[in-house]
């Protein structure tokens, strides 16, 4: 794959993701069609899809086929999505814009934004039993995979990330609190996402689990750098304000370390997730390529 380019892939994938994710989502209809369109609004949003697509790339990095855990893929793109609604709410960041767009809750309320939330969460799961999925990977499989899903998204992951992020904001907090917030609360989605396609994939147990590595080290990375742009990007390209974090006092490794160190940290993750792949071939190549790119965005 010498001459696989990284920005084809990507909208490829996203492409596929968006399509699927069409089909596979209700229709607003009835006296509860309003939730279900707030739903469908903040999926459409102009997600990069970042972790469906680190599913289905490391299902074909162990020689999956990567179609066949669509649903799966487009499960985590609902759950990644409810958090979102979830993290824009008054309660919590109150932002008003996500990705160049009015928050959920600015064009639909509260109370709706809320709902929708529930609803991408519980959908997910319902998607994880999709016949298509369930035709063309073992249950047994797949019954693993909803465990490592559950356990990534609730207080063990996602939630308890976010828990402590709530609890610790505004306070002094140490170099580990900080880590422990940011594996849990972006991390553990973005590990989750590549450990769960290699399983789906039929990769063996090493293979599962040098991917979860390489999906730690990614995972912490993508948050370094967000906390990075928060700082120093482009509102324009970023698609929302620049400098929430400080104005929120939140816990972010260039409040804690500065801007120089949080640049270096995020390229000793960047060469311990590709030190995870080095025992892979050419078909891993996009989890290399992407690995580079989190490091390197500017969005």
């Amino acid at each position: 794959m010498n001459d696989f380019c990284l920005k084809n892939y990507i909208r490829e994938r996203k492409q596929m993701v968006d399509r699927q994710i069409d089909v596979l989502l209700p229709q607003p209809e009835g006296p509860s069609g309003k939730v279900v369109e707030a739903m469908r609004y903040s999926l459409s949003a102009g997600g990069k899809r970042v972790r469906p697509i680190l599913m289905m790339a490391a299902c074909e990095a162990v020689g999956g086929d990567f179609k066949s855990i669509l649903p799966a893929a487009c499960a985590m793109e609902c759950v990644h999505t409810y958090s979102l609604i979830h993290d824009d709410l008054p309660a919590m960041d109150n932002d008003d814009l996500r990705r160049g767009k009015p928050t959920c809750h600015k064009v639909f309320g509260e109370a709706v934004a809320i709902l929708a939330g529930d609803g991408l969460l519980t959908y997910a799961f319902e998607l994880m039993t999709h016949p298509d999925l369930l035709s063309r990977v073992d249950s047994a499989t797949v019954n693993q995979a909803v465990s490592i899903f559950a356990r990534a998204a609730g207080v063990h992951g996602m939630v308890g990330g976010q828990t402590a992020d709530v609890l610790f904001e505004g306070r002094p907090i140490d170099a580990d609190i900080l880590s422990y917030i940011h594996r849990h609360k972006t991390g553990a989605l973005i590990r989750a996402s590549v450990e769960m396609g290699a399983l789906l994939g039929n990769g063996d147990s090493g293979e599962v689990e040098r991917l979860s590595r390489y999906g730690t080290a990614l995972g912490l990375a993508f948050q370094v750098i967000d906390d990075l742009l928060d700082v120093v990007g482009d509102e324009d390209k970023i698609g929302k304000p620049v400098g929430s974090d400080e104005r929120n006092m939140k816990a972010t490794y260039p409040a804690l370390f500065g801007l120089e160190e949080t640049r270096k940290r995020a390229l000793e993750l960047k060469d311990e997730a590709l030190g995870n792949l080095a025992e892979f071939g050419p078909e891993a190549e996009p989890l290399r390529a992407i690995a580079i790119y989190v490091v390197e965005r500017d969005r």
